[in-house]
């Protein structure tokens, strides 16, 4: 008679992830705590809801660092120009502006610099907002496996995300050291002022991106639908022109959280009449988006994974 096998313990992500490509043998470790769940809803305690948020942010660091240098080096590993592709979206967008307007089939107002470095800048602006809009649906809709067999901080896939964006810009600063060098343009003092404008940018697309994570699990429409509306979005902001004057212009400054933010980072970096007002209230209000998608993020993803794997 053929003794029954013991149900081997459920491996942690921290467990996986350490595990060499030799090791088919279950290792000689603890069993890992079980997790419980309960019917009861975790709002019911707000305050332990808060402490597991935060330390489930502090033990998804390891994981998302994991999960970027993968996904970074996945993403240039089979391309032959490889980083360049970083520079050509900002780039091809600049040129192709820059000679409508010499044509006189485009016409802007005066910019204050050179209008190849404002456009430059308003393209890598707006590309690091793009990537934060667009960061958590991409890794959580690329995860979907991963969520559904392995029980880890999903924390990990936003903060991953958000250092792809980090290294994103990173790379395409290159871009605008360039050009401030290349039309002899010395930043104003404000210039220390631009990581404030960066951290609101991505605040905003982040939190924008959080928040549609739950829709997007639910309904493919909802990236179909940020593919097409996220280059419209982009005409109705200031990137290729100054923040108009007149109505109706002025509402890509009212209506649109992105004007303001990201007018206002590129006056702190070239020069010119920052939006201090506006950008405030947009700080505020990208933050409080941002915790509340948390939030949501927190609440809904177990009951989506149940869902996919069911």
């Amino acid at each position: 008679m053929i003794p029954a096998r013991g149900r081997r313990p459920r491996r942690s992500w921290h467990d996986l992830a350490s595990l060499k490509p030799s090791q088919t043998a279950p290792r000689d470790a603890a069993t890992p705590p079980v997790v419980v769940y309960a019917p009861e809803s975790l709002l019911r305690h707000p305050g332990a809801l808060v402490r597991e948020m935060v330390r489930d942010l502090g033990a998804s660091r390891e994981l998302a660092w994991r999960l970027f240098v993968r996904n970074t080096s996945a993403r240039y590993r089979q391309t032959v120009f490889g980083y360049v592709w970083a520079f050509l979206p900002p780039l091809v967008t600049t040129a192709l502006f820059v000679l409508l307007r010499r044509g006189g089939l485009f016409s802007v107002a005066d910019t204050g610099v050179p209008y190849v470095a404002f456009v430059l800048t308003g393209m890598v602006l707006w590309q690091t907002f793009a990537e934060a809009l667009l960061a958590p649906l991409r890794m959580v809709g690329q995860s979907k496996s991963l969520l559904t067999k392995i029980n880890f901080p999903r924390e990990a896939l936003l903060l991953a995300g958000l250092a792809e964006v980090a290294f994103s810009f990173c790379v395409r600063a290159l871009l605008l050291v360039g050009a401030l060098a290349w039309f002899r343009l010395v930043p104003p003092p404000t210039v220390a002022l631009v990581p404030v404008g960066l951290a609101v940018l991505v605040a905003v697309g982040l939190a924008i991106g959080t928040v549609l994570v739950p829709l997007a699990i639910l309904y493919q429409d909802v990236e179909q639908a940020l593919g097409a509306a996220v280059p419209l979005w982009m005409f109705a902001t200031p990137v290729l022109y100054p923040a108009p004057v007149n109505f109706p212009g002025t509402l890509t400054m009212t209506l649109n959280p992105v004007g303001p933010a990201l007018d206002t980072t590129r006056a702190w970096l070239l020069g010119g009449t920052p939006h201090l007002a506006a950008f405030g209230w947009v700080a505020l209000g990208a933050f409080a988006v941002l915790l509340a998608g948390w939030l949501l993020y927190r609440l809904a993803l177990p009951i989506l994974i149940e869902r996919m794997s069911a």
